[in-house]
């Protein structure tokens, strides 16, 4: 269904909004958005994409409809026929957007003959299929029996790789004598437990409390997981660790070795003692941070663990706790941004691609294609060339997708082929490019007619010849291919139609050679002309003609004695 369907309306007036929203398309401006719940099965129904835009049964196939999205990864599949779009797979939201929300699929429409394309958004909603998990199954939280009703204590989080209402919204703690639990938000938005001491405690009377702590996520019906809440009562301890900053912020670069210092955070407690003795750990962490880091519990240095991916993750978010031997801690906020470098070339996506053009054809389209580029900023800019000097040119369409075409008709004759290298270079430093190499072929038409290596022949032969004798030859040539190259000879009617052409010529029809078919006298016939074509086998079939001119020469004088003299042919 879509975003935001057409109002009803009259019928001319519905006529003239779907032709202006075609025209919006047309231009690029308008786009087609569709939502669809996370994890259907394979094949499910997503929307009628004919009735959406507005086009006749089987349009969508007679042009050629394809769909198209980024990189080689398709989620849709279209059915030409009917005009269903339907997915190619089942679609897990969490794997496909992690916790960003809204979970936007961009995908594109192709049409042929002529070439359009329609941008589109498929919108993945989430659906509630994971539980709140803690990363611990036991959190161990130590409080001083000085600790005045009121204090609170901010506990680990429980992660849930759902988003918006699906994910944690509230939490909850066993019922007891001495805490009650609130619900915070962070600035990012996360909600996360904090303990509130009620009244004071007695180390002496009870040293140890043992909690369970709920985390309820919003969906329906509601997920919930679990965690165990250890509170040790320990003797007074009275300064807390304090952090030389709240906040540290560092930036670093995605192809750091692993094993570099990060950033080193630091503390101090102004305890004697055990009490003033500090340890360092991570508080509030995900599955990506320990992966990625590691932490000297003694000296407060950050290390690289794990080579940084910025196309994957672009930034980290963490808490550092520094515990002092009385059991009180303090923390600080660990802000590390990975700085993207040009590690990626760009990639080339090919659509289309019609390998074999007619010759004399117009502007025609040779391939349909997409590049992409991960990385960030400049190296994440592209551009796209082909080389000078051939009949082709590249012309964008939408974002990063071009359509190349033939600049104007081609000449088979002058040349039958064409290798072109499609570059893509990338603006990042050092710069990186892809290149992707085309052979066009040009299919021959017939326009070249059959040309005679003469316009005219002038042949002689003696009087009284032998019939059938070969008396000479025409020759013509086509520049054309194939059949429409093939040459095929005939006898053109006589201009005079006395002459008896046919009984006194025939000629060859493959190679051109002439045939006199009987004994010429030259007293009869001195010389006569006739013409010859040469045509063609292309479709339509072109054809071209010369003059032969066929000359008796005068027969020397022959005597015989005592009788008067005559000429003989």
């Amino acid at each position: 269904m879509m975003e935001t369907p057409l109002p009803k309306a009259p019928e001319k007036r519905q006529v003239t909004a779907i032709i202006f929203l075609l025209l919006l398309w047309e231009a690029g401006s308008a786009t087609i958005k569709y939502s669809v719940l996370e994890e259907r099965d394979s094949g499910s129904f997503v929307a009628n994409l004919a009735k959406d835009l507005g086009l006749g049964v089987g349009e969508l196939a007679a042009r050629g409809a394809r769909i198209l999205s980024k990189g080689n990864k398709q989620y849709l599949q279209l059915e030409r026929k009917s005009g269903n779009l339907l997915l190619k797979e089942k679609l897990d939201r969490e794997e496909l957007c992690g916790d960003i929300d809204p979970c936007i699929l961009h995908f594109q429409m192709l049409l042929k003959n002529p070439v359009q394309f329609i941008q589109g958004e498929l919108q993945l909603q989430d659906v509630n299929d994971h539980a709140p998990e803690f990363l611990e199954n036991e959190i161990l939280l130590k409080i001083s029996e000085g600790s005045h009703p009121g204090t609170s204590f901010p506990l680990k989080i429980a992660q849930d790789l759902d988003v918006g209402s699906n994910t944690v919204q509230n939490y909850s703690i066993s019922t007891n004598s001495y805490f009650h639990l609130f619900t915070r938000n962070h600035s990012d938005g996360k909600k996360y437990p904090e303990l509130v001491l009620d009244q004071a405690l007695d180390r002496e009377e009870q040293p140890q409390l043992r909690l369970t702590l709920t985390a309820l996520d919003g969906g329906s019906p509601p997920r919930i997981g679990t965690s165990q809440v250890l509170i040790v009562i320990v003797d007074i301890n009275d300064n807390v660790p304090e952090f030389a900053q709240r906040r540290y912020e560092v930036q670093v670069p995605e192809n750091t070795p692993i094993g570099s210092l990060v950033i080193t955070v630091s503390a101090r407690d102004l305890d004697a003692g055990t009490h003033g003795e500090l340890s360092y750990s991570f508080f509030q962490y995900s599955n990506q941070i320990i992966q990625a880091f590691e932490i000297n519990s003694i000296t407060g240095e950050i290390r690289l663990k794990k080579a940084l991916d910025f196309e994957e993750i672009q930034s980290y978010h963490m808490e550092v706790e520094a515990s002092d031997g009385g059991g009180l801690s303090g923390k600080c906020t660990v802000a590390i941004e990975v700085m993207d470098i040009n590690d990626n070339a760009p990639e080339l996506t090919m659509s289309l691609l019609i390998s074999d053009i007619l010759e004399n054809s117009p502007e025609t389209v040779v391939a349909v294609f997409g590049i992409s580029d991960p990385d960030s900023g400049n190296n994440g800019k592209m551009m796209c060339s082909i080389q000078d000097h051939l009949p082709f040119l590249l012309k964008p369409t939408l974002e990063n997708f071009y359509t190349l075409l033939t600049e104007g008709a081609l000449d088979r004759e002058s040349r039958a082929e064409y290798n072109i290298t499609i570059t893509v270079t990338d603006l990042g430093t050092p710069r990186l490019k892809t290149e992707y190499n085309i052979t066009v072929l040009v299919s021959d038409v017939n326009d070249n007619a059959p040309a005679f290596t003469q316009t005219s022949y002038t042949l002689f032969v003696r009087e009284n010849n032998s019939p059938a004798l070969h008396i000479g030859s025409v020759s013509a040539t086509d520049r054309d291919s194939g059949t429409n190259a093939q040459v095929t000879y005939s006898l053109l009617p006589p201009q005079n139609p006395h002459l008896p052409l046919a009984s006194l010529v025939s000629i060859n029809t493959d190679n051109g050679h002439l045939f006199a078919l009987r004994s010429l006298d030259y007293e009869a016939l001195q010389e006569f002309e006739f013409r010859v074509g040469a045509t063609d086998r292309g479709s339509p079939a072109l054809s071209s003609e010369a003059l032969v001119r066929v000359t008796a020469p005068r027969p020397a004088p022959s005597w015989c004695p005592g009788r008067p003299s005559r000429a003989t042919w």
